[in-house]
């Protein structure tokens, strides 16, 4: 492969924050490319405003103008790269200006926000610094918060924490003493932080509520003394030992429902991910269109007065510098304009295949595999597997991966076939109707795919409804 068609693979495959990072680099190495901001001045007005003077030789017109002249005329790009020649010998290296509009507040696109928080040990360590503690407990405590998991759980026994302090042994601290600093810990923001277990957890957040809250008296009760039966959902067990009503275990219930069994999950210090949606579709006068997000890169263009400089007949080190920049810059505005317009034929060909999604939702989803693009645009299967690789799809029902709408198939007694994404959305949907005192098992669901025509093994409906993180039959009963 040429260099030319290997860079416009790779931009291919970039996701668009991705590709904004790559335009940033190319700006910042190559002196030709610049960001259009609006009005192109030409070259002599370029030249006037330095004193310059402008030969004959690079504003003639004719067969003897200069690569200036060349760069300041549109190019009209074909539809295909080449394969196997090099990009000078199949277009006219004219002038090639991509331009996607730029943001129109003024700010720099390429602006970052920082959204990175702060670690769950750095939050306590700070409470801990707020907090009046002897020098011994000070030190305990942070081998406690150094033994805290992401979820907020103490990940280690008291007796291991005692052996891993290094203290005088004439100070003689006992397990009495770590438990008393641990108890104070667990305190500390968000509250439960440090429990070694969920009933602890719970326990903890239950007795900072409130003691004017209702039921809150029976749900610590109920936690402390019958959370077996809680996990196994045996509600009669636990009206019958605790002498409750069904609406009076509802109510506690729901109480607890309301308490955060992993607190630390609270705080994190990771950084959110931005999704910049790569085209955008729409229902226009009864018909369904796709646009790009020309917002998503900003205008570039060839700098005219850099252009000007190239001489055609000068073989010095600086024309040759110059020269070499200029064909780069082409080539890389070449690459992303073969970019956006594969990326928009595909997208295009996808909504075609995909209409019954836009206009009834996920159980209207056809099979679709890599292939029935490949052929319908005539490209490979690993340029669609590149063109849909973290590219997103902004759509009137959400922002959605363009492998979104690709999926395996299963058939159905008609002789006909059905989406895996379909068959996920009736899963769905048929758990959301289920009764709540007596939920639906994998075999059920699989008996009313049946009905439906849809024939699909129970494993393949536990494997569906795994991937939804639906829990089994056994954990979604409720009380009526």
């Amino acid at each position: 492969m040429t260099p030319q068609l290997q860079q416009a693979i790779r931009l291919l495959q970039l996701s668009t924050l991705e590709l904004q990072l790559e335009v940033q680099g190319v700006l910042d190495s190559n002196l030709m490319l610049e960001v259009d901001e609006g009005d192109t001045p030409s070259a002599a007005e370029l030249a006037a405003e330095s004193g310059q003077q402008v030969d004959k030789e690079s504003t003639s017109e004719g067969p003897e103008s200069s690569d200036a002249e060349l760069a300041s005329r549109t190019d009209t790009i074909p539809d295909e790269l080449p394969v196997d020649t090099g990009w000078e010998d199949t277009y006219d290296m004219g002038s090639t200006s991509y331009s996607a509009p730029a943001d129109n507040d003024g700010r720099d696109f390429f602006e970052t926000h920082s959204g990175e928080g702060q670690s769950l040990q750095e939050h306590l360590l700070w409470q801990l610094d707020l907090t009046p503690f002897s020098d011994i407990d000070r030190a305990i405590a942070r081998t406690i918060i150094d033994s805290i998991n992401d979820d907020g759980y103490l990940a280690v026994s008291l007796e291991e924490l005692h052996e891993s302090l290094d203290f005088d042994p004439e100070l003689e601290i006992g397990l009495e003493e770590i438990q008393a600093v641990l108890r104070r810990i667990q305190h500390f923001d968000p509250v439960g932080i440090g429990a070694r277990n969920p009933p602890e957890c719970l326990l903890i957040q239950l007795q900072q509520i409130d003691p004017a809250t209702p039921w809150r008296a029976e749900a610590i009760v109920l936690v402390d003394q019958h959370v077996n039966l809680l996990g196994n959902r045996d509600y009669n067990q636990i009206m019958r030992r605790m002498k409750l009503g069904e609406s009076e275990l509802q109510e506690i219930l729901k109480l607890i429902q309301s308490l955060n069994p992993r607190p630390g999950s609270q705080i994190t210090d990771s950084k959110p991910q931005y999704v910049v949606p790569d085209v955008f579709v729409f229902k226009n006068k009864g018909k369904w269109q796709v646009d790009l997000n020309l917002e998503a890169t900003p205008k570039l263009r060839i700098n005219s007065h850099y252009a000007s400089l190239v001489r055609r007949a000068d073989n010095s080190d600086d024309n040759a510098y110059l020269r070499n920049h200029l064909q780069e810059a082409r080539w890389f505005l070449k690459s992303l304009q073969s970019r956006h317009e594969t990326l928009l034929k595909v997208a295009r060909c996808i909504v075609d295949r995909q209409r019954n999604f836009f206009e009834y939702g996920d159980e209207a989803m056809k099979p679709l595999v890599l292939r029935d693009i490949a052929e319908a645009v005539e490209m490979h299967e690993s340029t669609i597997s590149r063109v849909t690789t973290q590219k997103y799809m902004h759509t009137p029902r959400g922002i959605f991966e363009f492998k979104y709408f690709f999926s395996s198939h299963v058939g159905t007694d008609d002789g006909g076939e059905c989406s895996a994404t379909a068959i996920r959305a009736i899963i769905k949907k048929l758990v959301a109707a289920e009764k709540p005192s007596k939920p639906l098992s994998d075999s059920k669901i699989a008996s009313l795919l049946a009905d439906q025509g849809i024939k699909v093994a129970r494993r393949t409906i536990a494997k569906y409804r795994e991937a939804m993180a639906i829990p089994p039959s056994n954990e979604r009963k409720r009380l009526a």
